[in-house]
């Protein structure tokens, strides 16, 4: 039962490898080079920054106020009344879990904001190495980042840059 796994298994191996030596056409894109050097990223980035900025002002001053109080706390906690002192350690842990949810919370919509511009780009991307790659003719479009060596192929990236730009 063995022998049949393993001789199937090989005979899956040679049909697929069988099928890419028989595109006679193959091409590369670097898609991390395009990525960097499409201009719409960077809009996309001062978007997210402009988007992004008011919350993370407020956290920062959130931060300062609770640093003030925790230094307030150590400064002159050994000298207030134990019920002022109670007070200010309970205010400033309810307010360090407060600073601690609100930055999580942000650090979250951010990843999931950057997430989806770089998506929406990708996408672009892809779109245009399809355009390209049809009208060229080309049967298979491999990423230069994924391929350790490819002597024939066409590097199709400069195509790729103009389409999406």
């Amino acid at each position: 039962m063995k022998k049949w796994l393993y001789a199937a298994g090989l005979g899956l191996v040679m049909a697929s490898s069988a099928s890419v030596m028989a595109a006679d056409k193959i091409a590369v894109v670097n898609v991390g080079q395009i990525f960097q050097q499409m201009p719409a990223r960077e809009a996309v980035a001062k978007q997210l920054e402009n988007e992004f900025k008011g919350r993370a002002t407020q956290l920062q001053s959130q931060e300062a106020a609770l640093q003030t109080q925790m230094q307030k706390l150590q400064r002159d906690g050994s000298t207030m009344k134990a019920s002022d002192r109670a007070k200010l350690e309970k205010s400033v842990m309810a307010q360090r879990e407060d600073f601690s949810a609100k930055a999580q919370a942000f650090e979250q919509d951010n990843r999931r904001r950057q997430g989806e511009e770089r998506n929406k780009i990708l996408g672009r991307i892809q779109d245009a190495v399809k355009t390209v790659a049809s009208k060229e003719g080309y049967d298979v479009v491999i990423d230069s980042n994924a391929v350790a060596y490819a002597a024939d192929a066409k590097d199709i990236t400069a195509d790729v840059l103009k389409q999406v730009k």
